[in-house]
């Protein structure tokens, strides 16, 4: 019952925040940001409880699942200069255009009636997070910000850190013009709840879930109202036999190695067979460095056999996998052709990238690669909403409605048709 009580509470919420003025979010927005800087110390304690739930969790005899924990403990874990980036993601919302009431649409027809196409939030707005506390945040500032309400279910493993995160959320909201009701966050851990929550779409608008694949799916077959899946990625980078070695090395390394545990990182590599060696044997000494783990088809297994510490046989299973880790398969191909129907085969439409100096093969793989984002020498590690000026994003959809890829504010807004006349009425 308190489920729908809250759903009932964030649906009155949306119909105030619908008139809050643009400097009154912001206002908000800032009182956010202060707020996390200001109770960093409750933040930390609370979720170093959570991490050491979670490593308790560990079953470390398993050495995928350890891994797995890994990467899930690192998305867990907070500290003193992520806080300060919370923060500072906080203020480039408050920052960024409000999309509310802009026209996107403004004529006169011939029977003198004026029609504009108007920009509105959606309403309210659910979320069901994994692992990620930032996004509790993220997810809270932006629906703000756009004028929704927000209904947040957090994972488990951090509902020590997710509750101050909104408790401070919350505090900040009602010292300002903007309802602190907007702000509803599922204070259970209890997984069978999730499905009466997926059953609220008299109250909720749209949900989103955040988090892996699997998540993703359940909530797709499982939601009574609209869902953008975001989360699960196989992300893969073809080196062209066209390729400038000096930047496919560095591009493959960035991709892979700066944050392993997002879902930008780099998961399948893709090599034609007339990349120079020149190639490997710099690619060799930098994956090395980081004593990443290669699973490798055939033809790369053999030219790295006794070059390479950190080598494994490929299965077909490696190529469907979102490793999460320093580790990744590695394939080589006859064509370019094969590269892209490996993508199409493998994939999972998030971003995938190519690296080549020949203008009109990039032009034919970013036309051709039916995915999200779809990058021409460069890392794909770039698929993210700061760096594309969107500001924190709501979450990277893989589909094709209504959001596609990193999405924030524009994306939280939908629009009405506003009609203004003089006692016009429709002839027979």
């Amino acid at each position: 019952m308190f489920l729908v009580t809250q759903a009932k509470t964030a649906k009155t919420a949306s119909k105030k925040l619908a008139f809050v003025s643009t400097e009154s979010k912001n206002k908000a927005l800032y009182r956010i940001a202060e707020g996390l800087k200001q109770n960093t110390q409750a933040i930390l304690e609370a979720n170093a409880e959570d991490v050491i739930l979670a490593q308790k969790s560990t079953d470390v005899r398993d050495h995928t699942n350890l891994k797995r924990s890994n990467s899930m403990i690192d998305r867990l874990m907070l500290n003193e200069d992520r806080i300060k980036a919370i923060a500072a993601d906080v203020i480039k919302v408050a920052v960024l255009k409000d999309y509310v009431d802009d026209v996107i649409e403004d004529r006169v027809l011939k029977n003198a009636i004026r029609l504009q196409r108007v920009r509105v939030p959606i309403g309210v707005i659910g979320c069901i997070i994994e692992s990620r506390p930032n996004v509790t945040v993220d997810v809270a500032t932006l629906c703000l910000k756009s004028g929704n309400a927000v209904f947040i279910k957090g994972g488990s493993e951090a509902i020590n850190t997710n509750r101050v995160l909104v408790r401070i959320m919350k505090e900040a909201l009602g010292q300002s013009e903007v309802p602190f009701e907007a702000v509803q966050f599922l204070d259970s851990t209890d997984r069978a709840i999730v499905h009466e929550f997926l059953k609220l779409h008299e109250y909720i608008d749209l949900m989103i879930p955040r988090g892996s694949q699997k998540l993703i799916q359940f909530v797709r077959e499982n939601a009574s109202m609209p869902v953008i899946g975001a989360g699960g990625a196989i992300v893969h980078l073809y080196i062209d036999k066209f390729a400038d070695v000096q930047k496919a090395v560095p591009v493959v390394i960035n991709s892979k190695t700066r944050r392993v545990s997002i879902c930008n990182a780099l998961d399948t590599l893709l090599i034609h067979k007339d990349v120079p060696a020149e190639f490997f044997e710099k690619l060799k000494r930098q994956l090395e460095k980081y004593k990443v783990k290669i699973y490798a088809d055939k033809r790369v297994y053999a030219l790295f056999e006794g070059k390479y510490p950190y080598l494994q046989h490929a299965g077909e299973m490696d190529f469907d996998r979102e490793f999460l880790d320093f580790a990744f398969a590695v394939k080589m191909v006859d064509s370019m052709d094969e590269a892209m129907e490996h993508i199409e085969k493998h994939g999972l439409r998030h971003t995938d990238a190519i690296v080549t100096e020949d203008h009109a093969r990039a032009e034919r793989f970013l036309k051709s690669v039916d995915s999200a984002c779809v990058y021409h020498n460069i890392s794909t590690q770039f698929t993210d909403g700061g760096q594309f000026g969107l500001g924190s994003e709501v979450a990277i959809s893989t589909q094709k409605l209504h959001a596609r890829g990193p999405f924030a504010l524009e994306g939280l807004t939908t629009y009405k048709w506003i009609a203004r006349g003089n006692g016009q009425v429709r002839e027979p």
